[in-house]
């Protein structure tokens, strides 16, 4: 006879889940270890294995902090990091699926024709003070180049 627990929906006696932990699911998607099958039928190997994810991902991800202050995609190749860690932690996965979820949010309000009038207005507004600042440099400053082309 197998006794169910309440919370975790397994054995009771033996503590054996009913849905083995590689493949438990969150919103319709399995979450877990997706390394290969070999990989996981070894603990030794898969702890090696999980290392060097973990090392590949803390490299990419470093390479993205790195580049946050310079020009570069820093916050792509932090994501990218985060992608390469959620193949193996599911603590990466639910991050990356919490992350998706605020960005199409943001997209979806983005879309809302009152926000999209106000960030129209903001831009003209901008650009019409970029425009203005330029025409009074060029009025008090004319057009001369602070350098000599000629080589005189």
């Amino acid at each position: 006879m197998t006794v169910r627990n309440d919370k975790a929906g397994g054995n009771a006696r033996t503590g054996e889940p009913a849905v083995p932990v590689d493949t438990a699911v969150d919103g319709g998607r399995a979450v877990g270890s997706r390394a290969p099958a070999f990989v996981r039928r070894s603990p030794a190997l898969h702890r090696v294995w999980q290392v060097a994810v973990f090392v590949a991902g803390l490299a990419v991800v470093a390479l993205g902090v790195v580049m946050l202050p310079m020009p570069g995609p820093g916050w792509l190749v932090i994501f990218l990091g985060m992608g390469i860690w959620s193949t193996e932690f599911v603590w990466a996965q639910l991050v990356l699926r919490w992350t998706r979820r605020k960005v199409a949010e943001a997209a979806h309000r983005a879309m809302d024709p009152r926000v999209r009038r106000r960030n129209l207005t903001l831009t003209a507004i901008g650009l019409a003070a970029l425009v203005g600042a330029g025409g009074w440099y060029f009025a008090r400053y004319g057009l001369a180049l602070p350098w000599r082309l000629d080589g005189s």
